[in-house]
């Protein structure tokens, strides 16, 4: 059974080309299944049946695992019985139409747009670091990156002219995105103070010693940033659910968002639409005369 997960990975690496954050996802998910079917006795993939994993997901579900990380593990344990499949070495998936359980869905924490200027419009000090990390501010919220498509940016990415940015999103897929005006000027102020650390290749964002910025760096900065301007814990991903949330509440068209952010299923874009309700609501309190709110003292 290792040998048929070894050879699984080395696909996924090889022929499939995944990230090694994603190898390490699948590897960790599928050794947990790998852990269960030897507890209960199964010496190989084909005698693991959808009764098992009903009882493995119950497990889980039991032991606190929220939905989402089940889900996650059921999609890892699918992919691996689609391979085994189409080697011949299986003939049925029992993951197949096996349904994670339902939990809350958390709302992503996301800034306001007070808050967001607040950040975004303080004083920034005409240094290497300080420029840099405006620049990098002013694109998270201004094009809605994740971490690791800003990382992964080099300056023949951006066209600052046009004002556009492309990125390389999941699964590998491009997408052209908007950058504003705001954003335009601080990535080209950055520019300037760019060879200061004489860039060691092609990364728009690179350290003091030239190379391109790890995803642990941007995040350090980013959480300092945040403590500095706004007295709070700040992260790339929540100036991505800023900038969508923003988005939606202006223009109310869920699939441009969903293009904007690169989501392949609208169903992962509508969380936005719980903010945005959330939103009215709150206009909707302050606003009705006859809504509920609390009694003045």
């Amino acid at each position: 059974m290792q040998d048929q997960l070894t050879a699984y990975l080395t696909y996924l690496e090889a022929q499939r080309q995944v990230s090694a954050h994603t190898l390490s996802a699948y590897r960790g998910d599928l050794h947990k299944v790998w852990q269960f079917a030897v507890q209960h006795d199964v010496s190989h993939w084909r005698e693991l049946e959808v009764a098992h994993l009903r009882q493995w997901v119950a497990e889980l579900h039991h032991g606190g695992l929220t939905g989402r990380s089940i889900a996650r593990l059921l999609s890892a344990v699918r992919g691996f019985y689609a391979y085994l499949v189409r080697e011949g070495i299986c003939k049925h998936d029992p993951a197949a139409g096996l349904r994670p359980p339902k939990g809350a869905r958390k709302l992503p924490k996301v800034l306001d747009v007070d808050r967001a200027q607040q950040l975004l419009d303080s004083p920034v000090a005409d240094d290497f670091s300080a420029c840099r990390d405006h620049a990098i501010l002013e694109l998270l919220y201004s094009s809605g990156l994740r971490l690791s498509e800003l990382v992964g940016l080099n300056i023949a990415d951006i066209d600052l002219q046009q004002g556009l940015v492309l990125v390389l999103g999941k699964g590998n897929k491009q997408r052209m995105l908007p950058v504003g005006s705001k954003a335009v000027v601080a990535i080209q102020q950055w520019l300037r103070v760019r060879e200061q650390a004489k860039p060691q290749d092609q990364a728009l964002f690179i350290g003091v010693r030239g190379r391109r910025m790890s995803p642990q760096l941007v995040r350090e900065r980013v959480r300092q940033a945040g403590v500095r301007e706004l007295g709070q814990h700040l992260h790339p991903h929540m100036l991505r659910h800023s900038f969508a949330s923003h988005i939606l509440e202006s223009s109310h068209d869920l699939r441009a968002v969903q293009e904007l952010l690169g989501h392949a299923d609208i169903s992962t874009t509508q969380i936005y639409t719980h903010l945005d309700f959330q939103h009215l609501a709150q206009v909707y309190d302050q606003a009705h005369p006859r809504a509920r709110r609390k009694p003045e003292q």
